[in-house]
């Protein structure tokens, strides 16, 4: 009875090794994540409940920090700002690359290797690079409004970076420009695996190009529809670099998001314990939307 107790035991078990000693093989990862960002998480989640100026003591706070996130307009605002910029950095470049990948995939398009290459090229540059290129773009005598000067709409011509109305919006477009590519790229992936019997067979059923999209192109690219938004949202709530180099927050904080909020308070501000809690708050704001849109796509294909 024993020995047929401990046969079906080890019947049950995977084959291998114990189990146990799977986990020693990620244990140095586990180790580094641990060092460099568990821990690091842990004390700005303590930094989070202090008040703290970077050099004196540290006093209790309790949920003070929190609290201001929902009534300090200050601090209101780069999350506003945060969310707005979303449209720019997620919704348009997945609208975008959704378009033309639908387009490519209809009808050969001739030197699809360097349109994709072009498109594709801010992926490669680094964002400071970027936020002084289309800082002199945006400039009041930049290349934008040169332009609208020689065809005659001198009239629309203004301080883009420096316009309290269009200072956001013109960070966005820069977001919008960066991210286009990318989702391009990945939905141009995806449709490679799309059979294409399936549009010859949309074809044949008078399916024009929207119903087409609609049936077979949008279908078939939902696993890349959730890499591309997951990848532009954190890209967008993570927005330091382009915001630091165009605008520095301004004018005034129109263009704060939380991630230069974190960095202006705790170092040119010395507020530690906020800016930790802002900190605190940007990463569940993350984690929640990544793993909404995560469980939206599985539930749409289950």
């Amino acid at each position: 009875m024993r020995l047929a107790a401990l046969t079906r035991a080890y019947r049950r078990r995977a084959p291998g090794e114990p189990r146990a000693i799977g986990y020693l093989y990620i244990l140095p990862a586990l180790i580094v994540y641990a060092v460099f960002l568990l821990y690091p998480f842990g004390q700005s989640v303590w930094l989070s409940f202090v008040h703290w100026d970077g050099l004196t003591v540290a006093t209790p706070a309790g949920f003070d920090n929190y609290r201001a996130l929902f009534t300090d307009p200050s601090l209101r605002a780069p999350f506003l700002h945060a969310l707005l910029l979303l449209v720019f950095y997620a919704a348009l470049p997945v609208a975008i690359g959704l378009l033309l990948a639908a387009a490519m995939s209809r009808a050969r398009v001739r030197g699809m290797t360097f349109f994709r290459t072009v498109l594709f090229l801010p992926q490669v540059l680094a964002l400071i690079v970027v936020g002084v290129a289309w800082r002199s773009i945006l400039a009041p005598d930049g290349l934008l409004n040169d332009a609208l000067r020689a065809v005659g709409l001198g009239g629309l011509a203004r301080p883009w970076l420096g316009d309290y109305t269009w200072a956001l919006p013109a960070v966005g477009v820069v977001g919008t420009w960066v991210g286009t590519g990318l989702c391009m790229v990945l939905f141009l992936a995806g449709a490679q695996r799309i059979p294409r019997e399936l549009y010859e067979a949309a074809r044949m059923d008078g399916a024009g190009p929207l119903r087409e999209f609609r049936t077979v192109t949008l279908p078939g690219l939902r696993p890349q529809i959730a890499v591309a938004l997951t990848l532009t949202i954190v890209a967008g709530l993570r927005n330091f670099d382009l915001i630091y180099i165009t605008t520095s927050g301004g004018p005034g904080n129109a263009t704060s998001v939380p991630a230069y909020e974190v960095y202006r308070r705790a170092f040119e501000t010395n507020q530690v314990g906020s800016a930790a809690a802002v900190g605190v708050a940007l990463t569940v704001l993350i984690f929640v939307l990544t793993v909404t849109v995560s469980r939206l796509v599985e539930g749409r294909r289950a």
